[in-house]
C-alpha cells in the first residue's frame, strides 16, 4: 500500500478556493490512479475526482468545471484545486491511491469547512 498524508484543509467563506495537496510516500508514476474522496457524516463516500497515470481526469457531477485534480510526479504529490466553494462541498477530504485496481490506499483525510 501506498502511505497518503493530505494538507491544504480550513475553513473558507463561500466563493472561495482551496488547495488540497497528498503526498504520497513512494513514486505516483506508476500507480493507476489518483484520486479525492470526500465524506459527510451520514453519507457515504463520494468519489469527488480521479486522475490516471495517463492523465484521464473524471469529476463528480457537482464539482465539474470548479474543482480540478492534477499531480506533479517529480514530487510524489497530487492536488485538489476548488474553486467558487459552495457551503455543501463542506466535508473531510481523503486522499486515495489505486496501484492496479480498485482503490487500496487511503490517507488520514483533511477537513474542509465553507461558511455561507
Amino acid at each position: 500500500q501506498v502511505q497518503l498524508v493530505e494538507s491544504g484543509g480550513g475553513l473558507v467563506q463561500a466563493g472561495g478556493s482551496l488547495r488540497l495537496s497528498c503526498a504520497a510516500s513512494q513514486s505516483i508514476f506508476g500507480i493507476a490512479a489518483m484520486g479525492w474522496y470526500r465524506q459527510t457524516p451520514g453519507k457515504q463516500h463520494e468519489l469527488v475526482a480521479r486522475m490516471t497515470t495517463g492523465g484521464s481526469t473524471n469529476y463528480a457531477d457537482s464539482v465539474k468545471g470548479r474543482f480540478t485534480i492534477s499531480r506533479d510526479n517529480a514530487k510524489n504529490t497530487v492536488y485538489l484545486q476548488m474553486n467558487s466553494l459552495k457551503p455543501e462541498d463542506t466535508a473531510t477530504y481523503y486522499c486515495a491511491a489505486a496501484k492496479w485496481g480498485p482503490f487500496d490506499s487511503w490517507g488520514q483525510g483533511t477537513q474542509v469547512t465553507v461558511s455561507s
